[in-house]
This record gives C-alpha cells, sequence and structure tokens, in this order.
C-alpha cells in the first residue's frame, strides 16, 4: 500500500464531525456563559437596583435571551453546514459571543428573582409607540405562516414574534441546505435576525436602569452593527442580496 501520496490537499470534513464540532462548540460557548454571567452576579450586588417584572432591564434580558437563543441555533448549523470557511469562522465567533451574553442576562434574571421567559407580550417593556411585531407576524418572511421557533430550553414569551425572528419553515430550510445555498440562507436570515434586534437593544440601552444593562445593550448594538456589515458585505461577493426587512 502506498503511503507516500503527493496530495496535499486537505479533503473537508464529513458533515458528521463537523456537526461534532459545533456541539463542542456550543456546550464550550455555554460553561463560559454561566461562568460570566455568574461574574455578573457578584458585580450586581453592588447596584442599588433590583429591577421587577415588566421593567426595561427584565424584559430585555427575558426578550433578548430568547432572540440570542435562535441566533446561537442558526450559527451552530452553519457550523455544520456551510462550504465557505469564512462563514463557518464567523457563526462560531458568533455562537460563542452570544451564548456568553445569554449566560450574563440568565444571571441577571436569577439574582433579580424573575424567571427567564415571561407571559407577557414581546417588547412590552418597550412601552407604547413601538411596533412590537416589526410586521414578521403570519405571513411575514417569504410568505409562510409558520411561527418562529421558541427559545430552548425556556416556554416561549406572549404575543407576536420578536422582529427578525426565523420561522419555523425557515429554520428546516437552513438545516436542509447544504454548500453555497446553505452560505447565503444562513447570511440571509442571520442579517434580518440583528436587524430585528437593535431597536431592544437602542432602546434598552438607553433606558434600562441597572448600568450593567445598559452597558451589555451597547456593547450588543456596536458588535451587531459591526457584524451586520460584514454580512452584507459576504452576501455581495457571493452575489446575493439581504432579505427584505422593514
Amino acid at each position: 500500500m502506498d503511503m507516500t501520496s503527493t496530495d496535499t490537499g486537505a479533503e473537508p470534513a464529513p458533515r458528521s464531525q463537523r456537526t461534532a464540532l459545533a456541539i463542542l462548540g456550543l456546550v464550550a460557548a455555554i460553561a463560559v456563559g454561566f461562568g460570566l454571567g455568574f461574574l455578573a452576579n457578584q458585580l450586581l450586588h453592588d447596584d442599588t437596583v433590583t429591577p421587577t417584572a415588566g421593567s426595561v432591564d427584565v424584559g430585555f434580558a427575558q426578550d433578548m435571551i430568547e432572540h440570542h437563543d435562535q441566533a446561537v441555533e442558526m450559527s451552530a448549523i452553519a457550523i455544520a453546514n456551510a462550504s465557505d470557511p469564512l462563514v463557518r469562522d464567523f457563526a462560531y465567533d458568533l455562537l460563542t459571543t452570544q451564548q456568553n451574553q445569554i449566560g450574563q442576562m440568565t444571571g441577571w434574571l436569577a439574582l433579580w428573582n424573575q424567571p427567564v421567559a415571561s407571559s407577557a407580550e414581546h417588547m412590552a417593556w418597550m412601552g407604547d409607540g413601538h411596533d412590537h411585531t416589526g410586521g414578521h407576524e403570519g405571513a411575514a418572511h417569504g410568505g409562510t405562516s409558520a411561527a418562529a421557533t421558541p427559545a430552548a430550553g425556556a416556554a416561549s414569551s406572549g404575543g407576536a414574534q420578536m422582529p427578525g425572528m426565523a420561522t419555523s419553515a425557515e429554520m428546516s430550510a437552513l438545516r436542509q441546505a447544504g454548500g453555497e445555498a446553505a452560505d447565503v440562507m444562513f447570511l440571509q436570515l442571520m442579517l434580518r435576525h440583528h436587524q430585528g434586534g437593535l431597536e431592544m437593544m437602542e432602546y434598552a440601552a438607553q433606558n434600562a436602569d441597572v448600568a450593567a444593562v445598559r452597558n451589555l445593550a451597547q456593547t450588543m448594538v456596536s458588535t451587531q452593527q459591526s457584524e451586520s456589515e460584514r454580512m452584507t458585505q459576504m452576501l455581495a461577493e457571493k452575489g446575493a442580496e439581504p432579505l427584505p426587512f422593514p
């Protein structure tokens, strides 16, 4: 048997291997996220404000955990299915960042004795004058009436889905996609997802009572705006357009 092959080209890892790596990355990110959440709890002990149910701080944390959770799921799918290494790397960076933020927000809610999921209408904490659906319920997003995927491990909050959330039909299509189609679909869905969460982040950055919440929300704004620019550029390089967003 010839063991001196001159073929130095690296074969792409099989999907099962990439899926396993995605799972390992997700587990590691969860561990880091809960660690950061614990640290955030210690820092918040010095804060004189204890947010209550329905407040900007609590509502933002509850809704953003659900919003982030779907982004983490989409990223894990892209790590397993995308063909472009740059897309896979971007998805991994996004997964770890947002899972860490979920850990922080989960820690805050535990400190405030508040549940991770609320039965209140999504974005009701933003007060009157805000479109709590962003025009994304019902037949939005490609003409499907399927409900958006709820956050894993937590009951979905009441009311219409938050802006930017992918529908269950879109999530199913993303799971089944492969090759460049998976690259483009992930970038399109994630870009719209980022656009949908921006208003919540900006509102919390300006109106939350706890300084740590305001700071995290502003960090999300800056990070996701940069990520959105990158995704728009990556789509253009692939000859694709972003999905419409109201």
